[in-house]
This record gives structure tokens, sequence and C-alpha cells, in this order.
């Protein structure tokens, strides 16, 4: 963890610095020797200027220890003819290095004095006798001795630096916001995968291809060549399942019978299956076409990595702002509610009681609906639940808080989604029903979950008013393209045609077109009203 000195270390060094003053300012004194005094003079500024600045905590303006170490190097050459007892200075640097920087930072600063004091004594004298080499290795062997014993002291002294890790994020999102531009193929996951089946199409003769990447203990399918059969979808996640497991580095290939599959990187496989009647005797090159694939490989663990970032930041600033709304504006409007129940007990007339009954009503709905808003925030997919399952949760609590019936049903195989895809669709089909609860003046909301990795549909129609013209670009339908564009689904809102209106998102993975290009297929999947 990283850490930082605490205020006692700062006082420690202060102190070292204080004493070494008295320690050279008297002889100085006591001997009239003006050229010591400028020394002394100066030596003074460098270091109070650091005290002022670690009192201060204005750090970043401080010195650092070698450039510390090299002012008073440079000092100390300078007048070590007139004032020997100058060059005791060299003891305080490294002990100040030692406090702030670590053990490492101390042994380089000892150098940098010596260097300083050494190079520039014979530059300017010309000479370095043999009474001021000694000064110069006594003292220099004391500040590192003294460090050494201090580095100890200094060591549980330091106390954890909150702003660290936020530091260090500040500089990677940096380098990363200079980096987007010249991502030439992006950063979606999908299209990448796609991107890396057509040129194993290339090498390897097949019938179907799968790129799977790990989500917890299973994995979830990213792009496929094909619509494969159940049975065909088994075997090849169980061959990706089979090279996830070894324990071998680099993991191995495997080839059993017209099956397939192995690694293209850590966080990629890709499985397959042999075209009907191959020869299956003789082995695929596949290790071969997993290094012809590292460029493409690179670029799709980039893209995983981002969507991961992209989902742990968004799930952080959506609890922050749950907990901001539930402890800061909801509290407001239920204090608003406390005083018109105070003001309610006592009317002044009769009109007065229906206004400020009328006045708690609004209250009440508004208190409600941030609740609701709070709860949509906080809600997300857990490792172990499903897509469906978390819409059908939101759906009992919006059906418990509105009084109207949303009827979900369910059309799901074990095999889940990539994280970052699950979380965009069910944010989709949540601002969907809550569309409906809020706008539509429904009576029954329909919600259909068809979910067959790595493909889904998710439908939600109401039998309400329809899609009016005020709300065509409304906030909540311009954030549900928005999320769909991310993952590369097609959103469809459309009027039904008796009443109401329906919102349907359709994720399609990648397929190999026979140019050899990533292509979105057809929906395979029909939606049901």
């Amino acid at each position: 963890m990283d850490t930082m000195p605490s205020s006692q270390t700062y006082a420690v060094v202060g102190a070292a610095r204080l004493f070494a003053l008295l320690a050279i300012g008297g002889p100085i004194v006591w001997l009239h020797q003006e050229q010591g005094l400028l020394a002394l003079g100066a030596v003074s500024c460098v270091w109070v200027y650091q005290a002022i600045t670690a009192t201060r905590r204005e750090l970043e303006l401080s010195l650092s220890p070698m450039t510390e170490a090299a002012a008073i190097g440079v000092i100390g050459a300078l007048a070590m003819k007139d004032a020997p007892v100058i060059l005791a200075a060299l003891v305080v640097a490294p002990l100040y290095a030692t406090a702030v920087a670590g053990v490492r930072t101390m042994v380089r600063t000892v150098l940098v004095e010596l260097i300083a004091v050494i190079a520039l004594g014979l530059m300017w004298w010309e000479e370095i006798t043999y009474e001021e080499g000694i000064s110069i290795f006594t003292w220099s062997m004391a500040g590192l001795g003294l460090s050494m014993i201090a580095a100890v002291t200094f060591s549980s002294d330091r106390v954890p630096d909150p702003l660290a890790p936020y530091r260090d994020a500040q500089e990677h999102l940096k380098q990363l916001i200079g980096l987007a531009g010249s991502l030439s193929s992006g950063l979606d996951v999908g299209a990448l995968g796609g991107e890396l089946l057509s040129q194993v199409s290339d090498d390897i003769p097949n019938r179907a291809l799968v790129l799977y990447v790990p989500r917890g203990d299973a994995l979830s399918p990213v792009a496929s060549t094909v619509d494969l059969e159940a049975a065909d979808a088994v075997a090849t996640e169980t061959l990706a399942g089979d090279v996830r497991l070894q324990e071998a580095e680099p993991s191995m290939p495997i080839e059993i019978g017209e099956g397939f599959a192995f690694r293209v990187s850590d966080q990629a496989i890709v499985a397959g299956l042999r075209p009907a009647g191959a020869d299956t005797s003789r082995p695929l090159p596949l290790n071969a076409v997993a290094r012809d694939l590292a460029d493409t490989a690179v670029k799709l663990d980039a893209a995983l990595l981002f969507a991961q970032f992209r989902d742990a930041a968004t799930a952080d600033e959506r609890n922050r702002l749950a907990r901001e709304m539930h402890d800061g504006v909801a509290q407001d409007i239920a204090s608003l509610g406390y005083i018109i129940d105070a003001l309610a007990a006592r009317p002044a007339d009769e009109q007065q009681a229906k206004a400020l009954n009328m006045l708690r009503d609004r209250v009440s709905k508004v208190v409600a609906e941030v609740r609701q808003s709070v709860m949509n925030l906080r809600t997300s997919i857990g490792e172990s639940e499903s897509l469906g399952a978390a819409i059908s949760n939101v759906a009992r609590h919006l059906s418990e808080s509105s009084g109207i019936p949303i009827r979900v049903r369910l059309d799901e195989q074990p095999t889940r989604l990539r994280p970052e895809v699950e979380a965009e669709l069910f944010r989709i089909a949540q601002e969907a029903m809550n569309n409906a609860v809020k706008h539509a003046r429904a009576t029954s909301i329909d919600v259909r979950c068809q979910v067959y990795a790595p493909e889904a549909i998710i439908t939600v129609t109401d039998d309400g008013v329809g899609l009016q013209s005020a709300r065509a670009d409304s906030h909540g339908l311009k954030i549900m393209r928005e999320r769909a564009r991310l993952i590369g689904a097609e959103l469809v809102v459309r009027d039904n045609a008796s009443r109401g209106l329906t919102v349907s998102v359709a994720l399609k993975i990648p397929r190999s077109s026979p140019g050899g290009h990533a292509a979105m297929s057809s929906p395979s999947l029909t939606e049901q009203r």
C-alpha cells in the first residue's frame, strides 16, 4: 500500500536540521569566518524553505531529496576551504531522503552529494586536500549510517496515503485518453471477436467456430461463425473449458474427434468443429494459428479490460448517486412531508385542508419516485443471478409500488452473456418498464426475455397511450439507444397495432461473412407480444 510520511517524521527531520545549523553555526561565528557565514545562510535558506512547505503541507513545492542533496553539496564545495565545518550539513539530506522516499532514494542522495561536492570542489579549487577528503567521507558516511538506523523508525511511522490510488488512476487515465485516438480498431469486443474468428477461418477449415472469454468460473461466448445446435454448443464449450483448466503454461491445444480448441490470449479461447467427414487423423496447425493471431488478440484483450474497467466505474458511480439521493434529496423531501403533516393538523379552513392534503399526496409520490430511483441505481446483476431473474426482480418491485401488473416470461439457456452485455440489457429493460409505469398510463405490461448466449432479445410491451410526440426525443429513449449502441444491439421502439407501445432490444453476435469480415447476422429469435 502506498504511504506518506507522518507529521512526527517531518518533526524529526526538522529537528535534525535545527541541530545541524547550531552545530555548524557555532564554530563559524566563534572563528568569525565570513565565507562560512554566507554558506551557513545559504544552507539555512534551503532548509527553512523545506520546513515551510512541509508545515503547510504544500509538499509538491518542496525540493526533492536529490535536489536538496545537490544544493548542499554545491554549498559545501564552495565553502569547505574557508569553513570546513560546513561539510557537516551533508548528514541531513540522506536523513530527509529516508523519511520521505525510503532507503533506495537515500542511497542515491548520498551519491549525488558526493558527486556534487567532489566534482565542484575540484573544478573550483583545483584540488581537494587529504583533510578535506576525510571530512567529506566522514560526514557522508555519518549521514548514511544515521539514515539506515532511522529507516526503521520512519517505516513504522509512515501512514497510508488515501489519495495515492487516485493519483495513480489520474496518471493511467491520462495515458488512456492519450492512446484512445490511436486505436485503429476501437474497443468493441464483439467486432474484434468476429475479426479474430475470420482470421481463424482463413487458416483452419471448419463448420463452426466460437470465441469464449472467462466469466467467473464459467465461459461466455463472444462471437460465433454460425448458429450452433445445442449438442455442438455443449461440445465447443466443453473443449474450451478443458483448455482453460490446463495447468501448463502456455496451454496446449486440444483436438478430440472433429472438435478442437486453443488459447489465443490470457482472456480468450477459440473452440471449433471440423467439417463433416474431415480427416481427423491429421493434426491442425493450432499453435501456428495462435501465433499469427497475436496482434488481434492484443486488441481483444485491451477491449475486454476496458469493458471491465467501464463496468467497475459505472457501478461505483451508480452507488455514489444512490447514496447521495437517499441521504440528501429523499431525506429533505421527507422532512417537507412532516412539516405539511403538522400544518394539516390545524388547518385554517376547509379549503386550506384540501390544499394541504393534495400537497401531501404530491410529496408522497415524489418520495416514492426517489426511492424507486435509488432502488434502480442500486439494483445490479449478481454473480449467481441470471439476466432474466434480475429483470423479474425489478418487475416485481415496480408492480408492487405502482399497482400495475407486470408479467415476465423467460426463455433462457444456462450459458451467461458477458457481464457488460448483461448490465446494458438489464438497464434497457429497466428503463423501458419504468417509462411504461410512469408515462404510458398502462393497465398491464408484458416483458419477454430470451437469452441464447451470446445472443438475446428483450421485449417490453404495454397497453398504454403509445409513443407520444413529446416523448420522441426523451432523455430515457436516448439513454436506451446509447446503451444498445455500446454493446452492438438494435433497439426498436414502435406503437402497437391496437394501442400501447413495444420496446425491443436485440443482440446479435458478429458472423464471419464469406469475404472474411465480421458482419451482423439477422435475428434468430422471434419477438412475441
